[in-house]
Parts: C-alpha cells; sequence; structure tokens
C-alpha cells in the first residue's frame, strides 16, 4: 500500500498543489491504506478514519486468507497463474471460500443471505453475490496480488521495524477507528490495541451489527446512517 500512498500524495502536493489533507477516510483495505497515509505523511494529513480496518493484518487474518488463495492455486484451470481463458473453476472456488467470512455468524443463522426471498436457498446467494461477481470483474492473479497485499499490511514496516506501538505512537493525526462487532477480519479486539498505542490520539467507535465486515462498505442502511452520524461528529469536532 506504500506506493499507492505515495504515489496519490505526488498527484495531491505536485499536480494539485495542495499543502495538507484535512482527513483519509478508508474502508477495509482502505482503512489500511487510510493509516499509511497517517504515518508516511504526519504533518499532511491531520485526521484518518478507518472503518472495518486495521494498522496491521493479523495473523489470523492472515491464516484466513491461505484459504482463497490455495482454492484458486489448486485449480486445474489456473495452470500456474499462464491462464489463457479465465480460471472459472479457481475463482468461483475463491468466491466461496470467501463467502462466509465476510459476514458474521448470527447474519446467516437469522437468513440474512435470502436477503428477504430474493434468493431461494444458500447456493443461489452464493452464485449471484460472490461467484458471478468475481467472474465479471477480477483477473485471477490480480486476486492474487490483492490478497498478498492484505496479507502484508503492516504500517510499522515503513520506518519502525515491526514496532507498531512505536509506529502508532508517532502519528500525530486525530483518528477515528470503527470496528464491526462481527467482524472476522478485523475484530474489535484489534482496534482496542491499536487505540491503546494511539496514546490519546484515537477514538473507538464499535459498529453494533451482525453484518460482519460488510457493515462498512454501505451494505444496510442502518449500518451505513450509524456509519455517517458517527464521521459527521468527529470531522465537526
Amino acid at each position: 500500500m506504500t506506493l499507492p500512498s505515495r504515489a496519490q500524495h505526488a498527484v495531491l502536493t505536485k499536480c494539485l498543489g495542495i499543502t495538507e489533507v484535512f482527513c483519509v477516510v478508508g474502508f477495509s483495505m482502505g482503512g489500511q491504506q487510510a493509516y499509511h497515509w497517517a504515518v508516511l505523511y504526519p504533518d499532511f494529513v491531520k485526521r484518518f478514519i478507518c472503518i472495518c480496518g486495521s494498522a496491521r493484518t493479523s495473523f489470523h487474518n492472515q491464516c484466513f486468507l491461505e484459504g482463497p488463495k490455495s482454492a484458486l492455486l489448486a485449480s486445474k484451470d489456473f495452470e500456474n497463474g499462464h491462464y489463457q481463458t479465465t480460471p472459472q473453476h479457481g475463482i468461483r472456488s475463491f468466491g466461496r471460500v470467501y463467502s462466509a467470512w465476510a459476514y458474521g455468524q448470527t447474519w446467516f443463522r437469522e437468513s440474512q443471505h435470502l436477503y428477504d426471498g430474493l434468493y431461494p436457498d444458500l447456493n443461489a446467494f452464493l452464485h449471484e453475490q460472490w461467484e458471478l461477481p468475481l467472474l465479471k470483474g477480477w483477473d485471477a492473479n490480480d486476486l492474487l496480488t490483492l490478497l498478498r497485499t492484505w496479507q502484508t499490511g503492516d504500517v510499522s514496516k515503513i520506518r519502525d521495524g515491526g514496532d507498531l506501538n512505536k509506529c502508532l505512537g508517532e502519528i500525530k493525526a486525530k483518528g477515528l477507528i470503527m470496528p464491526s462487532k462481527t467482524d472476522l477480519y478485523f475484530p474489535p479486539e484489534d482496534s482496542e490495541l491499536e487505540i491503546e498505542y494511539l496514546r490519546g490520539k484515537g477514538r473507538l467507535v464499535v459498529i453494533d451489527t451482525v453484518w460482519g465486515h460488510m457493515a462498512g462498505g454501505g451494505s444496510n442502511a442502518k449500518d451505513l446512517e450509524f456509519i455517517q452520524t458517527e464521521i459527521r461528529r468527529f470531522l465537526e469536532e
């Protein structure tokens, strides 16, 4: 994430003449990138908001990502990355392995995957929500590259040799950290530790939801309204 952040910073400063950014906001890996901005440019960024993300990808999160990656790599049509046509089996498998982790267990227990009758069963949900979008919008090697970026995400490697406590303690910007109560990727417990390391410069607001990680991406109106309200309050401080 460091290279994209530096490229974006160059555009803002050299092309647009911007001398400071009031707030950097991101969801999921975008939230991780918001942390990167605050670390890379402490005098440029005044505030940052991390929604369902983290400063460092946890070991548990890294292990999860090995699942969809392995499903894609092992598929017969991936051909070690040298495929000539879309590896349908690999991408479908990637999506199915990925799917369960995006939501909380309660979300499935309440049959919310049926979307009030939009889908007749679980298989239809998996096909329409996870297989088809990935097949239409993603290249298999791009998926692996994105996954690798997520796995290795760690702001403390930029300049503090892996010392997350020291790294976050040096951030000057005010931070709003918004994890989802049921996020299986970025649980609130990880955010609580980051808040401790931010030494009074961060505020933790947990999204009370059954939507898991997807709560932070505008998947439902209730969570979206809550997030917008908290962001507005933070920006007005």
